[in-house]
């Protein structure tokens, strides 16, 4: 239990953070989930709706470099791994 003004406050501005995060890090799961299950399916036809979310995953991972949630690097790590799949 925190004993001063201060620190209660620090601890609000902690949960508001986690959850802002949080929110950014689920946006980027599900477009990736998404991404993968179309993927997955191995129809040729299916290239441009693949191609769709992939570039929705990539601004899902924009957006949280840009929140500072994720490190640039992991960022780019992660786009990588998604675009080699691609392949």
């Amino acid at each position: 239990m925190s004993q001063t003004s201060s620190s209660t406050k620090n601890n609000q501005i902690i949960l508001r953070n986690r959850n802002r995060n949080k929110k950014y890090k689920i946006a980027i799961k599900k477009a990736t989930k998404s991404y993968l299950l179309v993927l997955s399916s191995n129809n040729p036809q299916n290239l441009k709706i693949c191609l769709d979310n992939l570039s929705l995953v990539y601004q899902k991972i924009d957006k949280a470099v840009k929140r500072k949630v994720l490190h640039k690097n992991t960022a780019a790590r992660r786009k990588r791994r998604l675009a080699r799949m691609l392949k």
